[in-house]
């Protein structure tokens, strides 16, 4: 006979506790118990507790390999529990041994009903490493089971492909948001849902009266960055601004050559270049930048409100003026087709042509951000890693240990945008200028040309030779994390990996990694998006952009959304005239009678409210409260790469003291460890 000490750690989360009664099998090298219950007097298993039982094996197992879990409805009624199924979140079993040291079995699962869970001592293995028949099949039962729960659908066709389910009812415990953040998040949608319905402008389908009025209406959630967005989003300077450290950063490129369907001349450009410099010598100096919307042109739009809507793909020329001066704009034309009826417009225009220019191309970013840069690079692309390393990497494989705690909560705020956000009826629908037919169009072309350098930050930073342009610190502070984050994966990846021959030899990451390029890249090899990793070091790249996306390219494009949208001029979801095609015919009425009607307005901004802020529940970047490596090395890796970030966010803090316009979206506190709203 044989006697264990069982330690079993539940969960802190309201409902993680059980009324239900818990059994363990232990299967050894040698043989397997039976059915071992672990009972006290009373409730066990109480959310928070950690608790211990002695357990008594009459015959010798061996070396212990699994732990089966069983749990069980209790015979009576549960007391003062009116829920069907009872559901226990259990983090971990401990189980001590007659000889030898106490060995840690990770879970951080929901088990509900009467269930049954397979846990391993916790030792981070790839695949070939496991000898034994039983670990060899346990791999592979878990998998299975997994794949059976989690499978691919097409949402849209020429979209990434998705988890198969309908509504986030229907969703397994372990993905859904905790009844806290579910709380929160329907509260604060629904606080200011309510306030824009009693004001009457939730339902009101004209015009703003002005300007004056927008600002009245948005006055009780005010922040300093919103606050400073109305004051100063008719300056140049801040208009420019925005192409580095606003909702979409990814664009602005260094131009060396004009587009030959942007005939801007010197005459046109004179007065802000100044004396003793010319056109050609600006682009030759490489001071001269290029934000070009050229995948909008042609576009379908919406109706709203039973009217058409429209939209332009503009092109915008900017300066960096020496001696680190501001970035401005020096010439916007709205069509890619130059002509008499596409003019380009200069600073030196009317006001009105200038601010109505500048506006059409902040439609343009409210399009290219919310379709492509924030819904499909983060949102779509973060989903397919999720469903992959769910499908493809077993609990005890030494990625699924990394990266699980970066899928947190994704595959639930995915589908649920799918109910509530850009579904036929629902928002995007309903008040973008675009509607889901054009998001879906705009997602299709970009998936053509998506490439892989556009998701790694430093190759993204190169390509679009913005090495060297001054404050732009989406870069100096992305570079930073990026830097973090490799350094950390690096030390992971040599821990367990240590050779090429041992990437190459792992068939469980392979499949992994086509899976993410057949079911999320749709197989484009065009994509430059790998099919297999062949060397330490690509996968080092991979696994880096996987973290880097899931967390810190998600805050930078997500976490701003109300800040720069709150004044709706300045990010403007429609536009209800066509652009204009000659200079002199605007007007304050006019550009009144451009933007979004007040129901629209009101529509995108409440979800934008709503996906601007977690709604608690928070883990930031590089917070690992689920301790699912029980080894020394990683969890030493762990804590250096806390360390750094924390000096990150210290250099980050310092710099931002000496900003008019702080820039926090990638200081690490604020940056989520995944895709969770």
């Amino acid at each position: 006979m044989a006697e264990f000490r069982v330690r079993v750690s539940t969960g802190e989360a309201f409902g993680a506790g059980t009324w239900d009664k818990m059994s363990v099998i232990i299967v050894g090298t040698e043989g397997e118990t039976l059915p071992l219950p672990l009972d006290h007097f009373g409730k066990e298993f109480t959310a928070g507790a950690e608790e211990d039982f002695e357990v008594t094996c009459p015959q010798d197992v061996g070396r212990v390999l699994l732990l089966r879990v069983h749990k069980t409805p209790p015979a009576l009624l549960r007391p003062f529990w009116p829920l069907a199924s009872d559901a226990w979140f259990c983090r971990w079993f401990q189980l001590t041994p007659p000889r030898g040291a106490p060995l840690r079995f990770p879970c951080y699962q929901w088990l509900e009903d009467k269930g049954s869970l397979v846990l391993r001592e916790g030792t981070a293995k790839i695949s070939w490493e496991d000898h034994h028949p039983t670990l060899q099949q346990q791999r592979q039962e878990e998998l299975q089971a997994r794949r059976e729960t989690y499978s691919w659908k097409t949402y849209i066709p020429g979209w990434p492909h998705c988890l198969n389910e309908e509504t986030i009812k229907n969703l397994d415990l372990n993905i859904k948001y905790s009844l806290a953040k579910n709380i929160t998040f329907y509260l604060r949608g629904g606080s200011m849902l309510a306030d824009l319905k009693l004001k009457g402008l939730l339902d009101r389908k004209g015009l703003w009266k002005s300007l004056a009025e927008m600002r009245s209406v948005f006055n009780s959630r005010k922040t300093p960055a919103v606050e400073y967005v109305f004051e100063h989003w008719q300056e140049d300077a801040f208009f420019a601004y925005q192409f580095l450290n606003g909702l979409n950063p990814v664009l602005i490129r260094r131009c060396h050559h004009l587009p030959k369907n942007f005939p801007v001349t010197d005459a046109m450009v004179a007065p802000a270049l100044g004396p003793g410099t010319s056109l050609q010598a600006e682009l030759e100096k490489g001071s001269l930048f290029l934000v070009d919307h050229g995948i909008l042109s042609g576009i379908c739009t919406n109706v709203i409100n039973g009217r058409p809507q429209f939209s332009a793909a503009p092109m915008t020329l900017l300066y960096q003026r020496p001696g680190c001066g501001p970035l401005l704009p020096l010439a916007i034309q709205l069509s890619q087709t130059p002509g008499p009826d596409s003019p380009i417009f200069l600073p030196s225009d009317d006001k009105w042509d200038w601010l109505l220019a500048k506006t059409w191309v902040r439609n343009a970013e409210f399009s290219i951000h919310e379709a492509l840069t924030h819904l499909l690079q983060v949102h779509l692309v973060t989903e397919v890693f999720t469903l992959a390393t769910l499908r493809q990497l077993p609990h005890c494989h030494p990625l699924f240990k990394l990266l699980i705690p970066h899928t947190r909560y994704t595959l639930h705020i995915n589908t649920l945008a799918r109910e509530l956000l850009i579904a036929p009826g629902k928002v995007v629908d309903r008040s973008t200028g675009l509607g889901i037919e054009g998001f879906s169009e705009l997602i299709q072309r970009y998936m053509e040309q998506l490439n892989y350098s556009v998701l790694c930050l430093p190759e993204d930073i190169r390509a679009r030779g913005v090495e060297d342009i001054p404050g732009y610190y989406y870069r100096d502070d992305g570079m930073q994390i990026w830097g973090a984050v490799e350094g950390f994966v690096s030390e992971m990846i040599g821990i367990y990996y240590l050779s090429d021959e041992f990437v190459r030899d792992d068939s469980e990451l392979q499949a992994w990694v086509w899976e993410i390029f057949s079911e999320g890249f749709l197989g484009r090899e065009s994509s430059g998006v790998p099919s297999s990793l062949g060397t330490r070091e690509a996968l080092i790249q991979y696994i880096t952009m996987v973290i880097f996306t899931c967390s810190a390219k998600h805050s930078a494009v997500g976490t701003g959304q109300f800040d720069f949208s709150a004044w709706m001029p300045n990010l403007p979801p429609t536009m209800q005239l066509p652009p204009p095609t000659s200079k002199g015919q605007a007007s304050p009425e006019g550009f009144i009678a451009t933007l979004p009607p007040v129901n629209a307005t009101c529509d995108v901004i409440i979800a934008l409210w709503v996906l601007s802020k977690e709604p608690g529940d928070r883990r930031p970047l590089g917070t690992y409260p689920d301790e699912h490596f029980t080894e020394a090395a990683p969890c030493w890796s762990m804590a250096a790469f806390q360390s750094r970030l924390a000096q990150i966010s210290r250099d980050i803090q310092e710099r931002n003291q000496d900003l008019e316009l702080p820039y926090t979206y990638l200081d690490p506190p604020i940056i989520e460890n995944s895709v969770s709203i």
